[in-house]
């Protein structure tokens, strides 16, 4: 994911930061691919060879164009490699930008040449649990225990079993979540999933506390702010729905949540670059009016790729069914207070 957002600040004009960014990915890569990291590296020379050229730093990009000759050279031949590590990386890419079914096939490819990578097994339990919600797909429970199996400690995959098995084997399920927030009780991805399983379950008050508690970790998530919006709306019909509404007691709690809803629309109106979730994504009419009305606006070139993109994904939203879960862009870019407990799906952060 550092790759991927060194190359939307470079959209952007943000060279110095994207420099930043693949710093960061260059760090990380050392920390956990100890004895890959010429393999691993790949991408981000590459891609430190085209942000430098772009700065007019032409012999720094060169420097780094030469250490990529030189490892595909070792390996295959010069600007040329295949290895099962890039296709997992294209992989991880491919799933922060929705394209699943891409991104499949990439994991697929690479587990053709390693099958026990817990990594690689991973990234296809992802990309088929999003895929499923097409009817003529399988079900991705074999996958997910598969990945499960191969790296035990990944309570994100655990979540999304959970989610799978919830109307076939509840009890089963309640156990997968509640483990994974017991093991991960920051992740945010992990918090999410535990959201939705809740308000599946019609306990909206839960679901209300996981989308709380991500938020605390990830206080700046556009997304996030729209779910407990969405959550707080359904709690307050809840209330009004019981027959007890006109108790002086519930009457209070609906003004609360009436008002916790305004600030959060206010806390989400202020926020700079407001293009991922300028309405409430529940509300898919006046997310489309906003959206033109943005559209009808002059804007930099960058942030009009990035406003097409996500009024795409909301299009996408729309149409897919409660189970999909819905990623934004820069949706991972956020780091949580947690770090050693980020999520599987920004793995590709971490590359």
């Amino acid at each position: 994911m550092y790759n991927l957002l060194a190359y939307l600040k470079h959209l952007q004009g943000q060279n110095e930061a994207a420099l930043e960014c693949l710093q960061q990915a260059e760090e990380l890569i050392k920390k956990k691919h100890a004895g890959k990291e010429e393999i691993r590296s790949l991408v981000t020379w590459g891609n430190y060879a085209w942000v430098y050229y772009h700065m007019g730093q032409l012999s720094v990009a060169q420097t780094y164009a030469d250490k990529v000759k030189q490892v595909c050279a070792k390996f295959s031949n010069p600007y040329s490699i295949e290895c099962p590590e890039l296709d997992s990386e294209e992989g991880w890419t491919q799933l922060q930008c929705r394209r699943n079914e891409r991104a499949k096939v990439c994991f697929e490819k690479a587990l053709e040449e390693k099958p026990d990578s817990a990594e690689f097994s991973s990234g296809l339990a992802i990309a088929m649990y999003r895929l499923d919600y097409k009817p003529w797909r399988q079900f991705p429970a074999n996958a997910l225990r598969q990945a499960i199996e191969l790296s035990p400690e990944n309570q994100y995959i655990k979540a999304l079993l959970a989610l799978k098995l919830q109307k076939i084997n509840e009890a089963e399920a309640v156990q997968l979540i509640e483990e994974a927030l017991v093991k991960a009780p920051h992740q945010t991805d992990v918090l999410q999933s535990a959201a939705k399983f809740y308000r599946k379950k019609g306990n909206l008050d839960k679901a209300i506390e996981c989308i709380l508690r991500a938020l605390d970790s990830t206080p700046n998530n556009r997304y996030l702010y729209s779910q407990i919006i969405r959550y707080y709306k359904e709690k307050v019909n809840q209330v009004q729905n019981t027959g007890e509404s006109e108790a002086q007691g519930d009457r209070e709690k609906i003004e609360e949540l009436r008002a916790l809803i305004t600030d959060y629309k206010n806390k989400v109106e202020k926020m700079p670059h407001f293009l991922n979730a300028p309405c409430d994504l529940t509300e898919f009419r006046k997310a489309e009016e906003c959206y033109q009305r943005a559209f009808s606006k002059e804007l930099p070139s960058a942030e009009k790729q990035q406003l097409n993109t996500s009024h795409g994904n909301i299009k996408e939203y729309e149409r897919k069914s409660e189970d999909t879960t819905v990623k934004n862009y820069l949706e991972s870019f956020p780091k949580s207070k947690k770090s050693s407990e980020r999520d599987e799906t920004s793995y590709v952060a971490e590359i």
